[in-house]
This record gives C-alpha cells, structure tokens and sequence, in this order.
C-alpha cells in the first residue's frame, strides 16, 4: 500500500463520467464530482449503458459489479468502488477501481481528507483513479490485489465494527436509565486519543488497569441484562487484555 502524490488536471481537462448505481455512494460521488467540475451523467439506474462518455464508474452493490459491468458498451474506462472486488470482475474492460475510506449514509459525505484505495489494469485506468480520488479531496493509495480483502476488513472493523459496538454499549446503558446520546463525547475523545497517542497509551478503564474485580462485575451485570451481549463482552475484554500486556511489554 502507499499513498501517491501527482498533479491535479485543470477541470477543463477533466474526464466526463458517467455513474451507473442511484444508492447512497452514486449519489453522493455524482454530486462530488460535478461540484468539482466534470461532467457528470447520472446517477443511473442499474442494467445502464452510457454512451458518449470517457468513464463510466460503478457504484452498485459488490455482487452485481460484474452483471454490470457487462451490460456496457466498449470504449469508456470503466471502475468500480468496491474495497473487496478485483479488477477481474469488470471484464474485458480497461479498468480500474476507487474506493473512499469514507462512510456515506442517506445524508451524504464529506470525502475531504479521507483515504481513497485505487488500483488500475493499465496506467493510463490508474492516472484517471488518482485524478477522480485527488479532484475529490481524497488521499490516493494503491491497493494490490491480493491485499483487497485485508484492507476491506480493516475498513469494516474500524466503521461498521465501531458502530454495533456502541449499539451494545447503548443497550446496556439504557437499563442503567443512561442517555446513548451521553456516550458520543466519550466515543469522539476515545477515538482522537486513539489517533493521537496510538491503541495501547489511548486505553483507560478496568481491564487496562488490571482491575479483574470490577471487570467481573461487569460481567455479571450483562449476564443478567443483557445475556446476548456476554460473548461479544467476554471477546472485547480478552482483546483489551492483550492490547494491555502489549502496550507494557513495548
């Protein structure tokens, strides 16, 4: 993985795209795009095919990149903005792929900043991924192939992870009568902490403190109310634990 760095083309030399897939991320990117001056066309509809156009991006779900990357016309560059798929699946076109480090929900995204995996079957499908990523705001890293899966996963432990984690945390709190909204401080300052000071000098708490005792009755408090959530606790705690011993023999 590393991150590039290259010169951004005036926008009137900017590719025109075409976004195929109307969810969350197709809409988001074709708004994005065109606040940054191409031309954009879409988003489209699943089962589209584009014409007139010098790329064509793919914002659909993973499984039917492939279903739709057959239903275009041969010409444009075609990409896809999945973390976990290959370039194969975008056959027999000259490819390439995008995929912002970013979480997009029914309200948008900011992408300034936000890391942005690319890759490419050829230089030139590449230099487009870089000008689309950087045009955005957005920090180009070159993924490989066979590094797709590990990155992806640790893109989903770190958002879609995070997120049922302080689900549970919620739920536990509620049957204490405490306010969900009272943890998001806690969450932003653990998460900067995290960022600042790296895992193991950004860990406070019992289980960091060796504090076995308080730990146990913490346990025991979420058998009884909240029994379903005991394994996810108990795997949360070993982790914690580790992370802890790590961070002293370091």
């Amino acid at each position: 993985m590393r991150e590039l760095e290259r010169d951004l083309p005036p926008a009137s030399a900017r590719a025109s795209v075409a976004v195929v897939g109307a969810g969350r991320l197709g809409v988001a990117l074709s708004g994005a795009l065109a606040q940054v001056g191409y031309e954009v066309v879409g988003p489209l509809g699943r089962g589209a095919d584009p014409r007139g156009t010098d790329v064509v991006l793919l914002c659909v779900p993973d499984r039917q990149i492939s279903v739709a990357a057959r239903c275009l016309s041969t010409g444009p560059l075609v990409g896809h903005c999945s973390g976990a798929t290959g370039l194969s699946a975008l056959a027999p076109h000259e490819a390439f792929s995008i995929h912002p480090l970013m979480t997009v929900t029914e309200h948008g995204a900011s992408f300034e900043g936000a890391g942005a995996a690319i890759s490419g079957t050829t230089e030139r499908s590449r230099a487009v991924a870089h000008e689309l990523a950087a045009a955005l705001g957005l920090r180009p890293i070159e993924i490989a192939e066979r590094d797709r899966a590990a990155y992806h996963a640790a893109a989903c432990i770190a958002s879609n992870f995070l997120v049922t984690l302080e689900s549970a945390a919620g739920q536990i709190g509620s049957t204490a009568g405490l306010d969900p909204a009272l943890l998001v401080p806690l969450v932003r300052a653990t998460v900067e902490n995290w960022a600042t000071l790296g895992p193991a000098r950004a860990l406070t708490g019992p289980v960091a403190r060796g504090d076995d005792e308080t730990v146990a009755r913490q346990r025991a408090a979420i058998a009884e109310r909240a029994p379903e959530l005991l394994e996810l606790f108990d795997a949360m705690a070993d982790a914690t634990r580790a992370l802890a011993q790590d961070g002293v023999l370091a």
